[in-house]
């Protein structure tokens, strides 16, 4: 497939218009476009940094501001497009690491990070989501919600009730779902709702942390060459993400220009191996495929487009 094509098309509401033998087959056989760091398109580069960080970088931050932020929001800015625009593209699972600035925060506002805050809160982010959802009533979205730097067992609580408020019947439960496109539209439920937090366990609403294959490497054969031996190990039953998405040292950041530009470096090979891919029962199909900057690299047409070789296979048949 061109690259170049695939960026005119529409996948506003790829999954209603998907064949009709995929719609029998569970999501977790389907390959979805995900989005990496999903929210760091809007990192508050005034904030603090996160609690994680280490004593000895965070001296460096305090005494190098001027240099040390730049870089930072350089490297870990991963997407470009709002959550919204997202949506639009085709991204239908979203990575969203969330904490809280402070621990007694009086406003109670969550927000999401990657070294630093974003601008954005968690809720009002969420709440965009949803009403997008309210005008697309047959498209399904994977939210993993994962760190939760800073939340007490009492806020969690607090956090959970509003994900129940914002998404209510939308929200699929872990047990007994019908997880074909099919059963999701008789359900009306369209919310895959991942939190990676042992409070999971306590509230059915919810699915526990879905695997994520994160290769750890700047280079696009390493990050392909990781896979691919993820893929001789077998997938997981249901739910996982491969991340097409590259890392780098910091000593390397600092000579070097931006995360968004090793990106583009590494497009090629990286797409080059994604359409060689196939979503399905097979040990080594795919499942979510999660990158850095969709929208600005043709990435979201060409996982979608791997249905297509699911839909021709004689197992794609609907269950009459």
């Amino acid at each position: 497939m061109a690259l170049s094509a695939v960026d005119d098309q529409n996948y506003e509401d790829w999954m209603s218009t998907l064949s009709p033998k995929l719609l029998d087959i569970p999501l977790y056989n389907l390959a979805i476009p995900g989005s990496h760091d999903a929210m760091s398109y809007c990192l508050d580069i005034t904030s603090p940094l996160v609690r994680s960080e280490s004593d000895s970088f965070r001296l460096v931050d305090k005494f190098f501001y001027c240099l040390t932020r730049p870089i930072i929001y350089r490297w870990a800015t991963t997407q470009e497009r709002d959550v919204e625009e997202q949506l639009k593209e085709g991204i239908r699972y979203f990575d969203l690491r969330i904490a809280s600035k402070q621990q007694q925060d009086p406003f109670d506002k969550l927000y999401f990070t990657h070294v630093i805050y974003t601008s954005s809160t968690v809720l009002e982010t969420l709440e965009k989501i949803a009403a997008w959802l309210d005008s697309h009533p047959k498209e399904v979205v994977i939210l993993a919600c994962s760190h939760f730097e800073g939340l007490s067992e009492e806020r969690h609580e607090r956090f959970i009730f509003n994900l129940k408020r914002i998404f209510g019947q939308k929200l699929c439960p872990r047990t007994g779902s019908d997880l074909t496109l099919r059963g999701l539209w008789g359900s009306r439920c369209q919310v895959v709702l991942s939190y990676d937090d042992d409070a999971v366990a306590s509230h059915p609403e919810l699915w526990p942390g879905i695997p994520y294959w994160w290769a750890n490497k700047r280079t696009a054969p390493e990050v392909v060459s990781y896979l691919d031996q993820q893929k001789e190990k077998g997938r997981p039953e249901e739910f996982f993400v491969a991340g097409l998405n590259l890392t780098a040292e910091r000593r390397y950041m600092a000579l070097h220009s931006s995360l968004r530009k090793l990106t583009l470096q590494n497009e090629a090979c990286l797409m080059d191996w994604l359409q060689l891919q196939s979503p399905g029962t097979r040990s080594d199909s795919l499942n979510i495929v999660a990158g850095d900057f969709v929208g600005t690299v043709p990435f979201c047409g060409l996982v979608i487009a791997l249905n297509e070789t699911l839909a021709r296979t004689s197992c794609a048949e609907p269950v009459l």
